[in-house]
Parts: structure tokens; C-alpha cells; sequence
């Protein structure tokens, strides 16, 4: 028999600082009509000078364990999905784990870029059904304006900062979400159209080196889309099938905020009324791993997602990586 596994506590944590449309078109050669009909995005939350993405994953983590009612100190895992760590090395996670001290438990970074909340939640469920005791704390963390190139109007106008935080365990309690099925994958060959091309191995730091726009997200945006459409719509439909769902069984879609097209795109290939396709893209950018985790806090923190409905979440990131995943509240 399959140990089940349930969320038990969401939480999400943004920093203060927020930058309008109107706010770019000081820095960079854009405007705010612009960005709004292409993106849909009028806002985002840009952390402050020396605030980390581990900041961030520390307050959205301690909603999330208030939420769940437990203590950070029963914590046997943290999984940390993000794509901009606090620095190369120690990993996010184990600064998270400090910061809200928790227990000694085994602490790591996942890295699917957009992907990384549901391949984390995907991870967690798997450690459940290994170890079913397990007390799971599952972050999804970026800072992602500190690899944003404000001269690329391009990029920094899609993307904030933000963090959420799921607490996932084998015991339901009052209120548990259940994980009740997934598809994660993943197609390398497309790499090089989403990548952050040095500060790696592959192109390291050097002494006197002067940064680069290599060293900034590049994005070749029309072919993302294509892809990016096409999976997420292609992994929704698998994923309700294997489950003996169709659309009309579906109470919310919750997809990637990555921008209004891509989520209305993927909206009507599925034939999923718009109102029932949750958005807040508008309010918070693209935040990368972070964004379907603070969607989901933010859903039920409004009372939106409610017990007895169906959602399914989906997202697209660099890699190419992309998921889909069932929830049942």
C-alpha cells in the first residue's frame, strides 16, 4: 500500500520593496503599456541590498510551519528549490535550516529553475513513502533580480523576488492538502534558449574579470513560449488522463506565472474557463520557483482553493523542466 502524503501548512513571503512599470521606465527604455500587454505584470517585489534568497525562504518557511503547527525542530528534511542560492556554496537550504532553527536534518538544494517547487513536492512525497514518519519542509526561494540585467528590457521587466513553503507529511490532519499524483520531467537539449551562461564551471570567475552580460539571464523568448505552451499543455492532459479525469473535474488551474500569454495560451488549449484559472502574475512578475508555491499560499490565504476541490498545478522552467501535479484539498 502507497503511503499517502498531504501538505499540512503553505506559506509565502515577499520582501517590501515593490517596483511599478512606471519605476522601469526611469532605468530602462520601456513603458508601462508595454510591459502590461505583453506580460500582464504592473508590479514586482525586488529585495533589498543583502537580503538572500534564504531570507526569503525563512519567513515564507516559518508561515508555513505556524500553518502546519509544527515545530521547525521536527523537521526531518529541506528540500530548497531555487535557481539564484544565496552563494555557490554552502547550499540555500542550509542556510534556511539555521535561520529557523531547525533540527540536523538533511538539508539540500533542487535546481529545475521554474520547475523546482514541484519537483521538491514530487521529492518530498517520494521520501514519505521511503521513511512515512518524515516531516518535510518543502521552500521554493529566488532572488532572481540579482541575475537580471536591468539594461535588457527584455528580462528585468518579467521577473521578482518571493518566496513559499509547503510543510508535507504522511498525516493528513485538519486541513492536509493530498498529493495525489504527478509528472515531472525534463528535455536538455533546449538549455541553451533559458540559461545563465557563466559564473559556473563551464565559464568560472576569474580574478580581474569584469562582469559580463554573460553573467545575466539570457532568454530567447518566442521559442520559450512554443515549448513552454506545448509541455505544459501536453503533461495537464497526461496526468488528468492517468487519473481518469477531463477538464471539467478540475476547480483551478494554477499554472506558471511566468506572463499573461503563456497562462492564457495554456488556459485555452486546455479549455479551462478563464475563471477558473488563477492569476497573480499582475502583483508579483515571474519568481521563478518560487511562483507556484506563493500561488498556492496565496489562494488559500483568500479562500479561493477550498476543501473538496480539485487543482492542478503546472509550470515550465529552464532546462527546459516542466511538471504537472494534482492536489486534492
Amino acid at each position: 500500500m502507497t503511503t499517502k502524503a498531504y501538505i499540512r501548512g503553505l506559506g509565502y513571503h515577499v520582501p517590501e520593496k515593490i517596483v511599478t512599470n512606471t519605476d522601469l521606465e526611469k532605468i530602462v527604455e520601456t513603458s508601462d503599456e508595454w510591459i502590461s500587454t505583453r506580460t500582464g505584470i504592473r508590479q514586482r517585489h525586488v529585495a533589498a541590498e543583502g537580503e538572500a534568497t534564504s531570507d526569503l525562504a525563512a519567513g515564507a518557511s516559518r508561515k508555513a510551519l505556524d500553518a502546519a503547527g509544527i515545530s521547525a525542530k521536527e523537521l526531518t528534511h529541506i528540500f530548497c528549490a531555487t535557481c539564484t542560492p544565496d552563494e555557490a556554496c554552502p547550499s540555500a537550504s542550509t542556510r534556511l535550516q539555521h535561520k529557523i532553527d531547525a533540527a540536523q536534518c538533511m538539508s539540500v538544494d533542487m535546481n529545475a529553475a521554474c520547475s523546482g517547487f514541484l519537483y521538491a513536492l514530487e521529492t518530498a512525497r517520494g521520501m514519505i513513502a521511503l521513511h512515512p514518519q518524515s516531516k518535510v519542509l518543502v521552500s521554493a526561494a529566488e532572488v532572481m533580480t540579482s541575475r537580471i540585467n536591468w539594461e535588457d528590457r527584455t528580462t528585468c521587466v518579467l521577473f521578482g523576488d518571493g518566496a513559499g513553503a509547503a510543510v508535507v507529511s504522511g498525516e493528513k490532519g485538519d486541513d492536509g492538502i493530498e498529493l495525489v499524483d504527478s509528472i515531472v520531467e525534463a528535455d536538455g537539449q533546449h538549455g541553451d534558449l533559458l540559461v545563465m551562461p557563466a559564473g559556473g564551471s563551464k565559464i568560472p570567475y576569474r580574478l580581474g574579470d569584469v562582469i559580463s552580460e554573460e553573467h545575466f539571464l539570457h532568454m530567447t523568448g518566442r521559442e520559450v513560449f512554443k515549448v513552454a505552451v506545448r509541455s505544459m499543455v501536453d503533461v495537464c492532459k497526461r496526468i488528468l488522463a492517468q487519473n481518469g479525469l477531463t477538464v471539467d473535474d478540475i476547480d483551478w488551474l494554477v499554472p506558471h506565472q511566468a506572463n499573461s500569454r503563456i497562462i492564457e495560451a495554456v488556459g485555452k488549449k486546455l479549455q479551462v474557463p478563464t475563471e477558473k484559472v488563477f492569476v497573480n502574475v499582475d502583483r508579483f512578475g515571474n519568481t521563478s520557483a518560487a511562483s507556484i508555491a506563493i500561488a498556492l499560499g496565496e489562494g488559500v490565504e483568500s479562500g479561493d482553493f477550498k476543501p473538496g476541490q480539485t487543482v492542478l498545478l503546472t509550470t515550465f522552467g529552464g532546462g527546459f523542466t516542466w511538471a504537472a501535479y494534482l492536489l486534492r484539498f
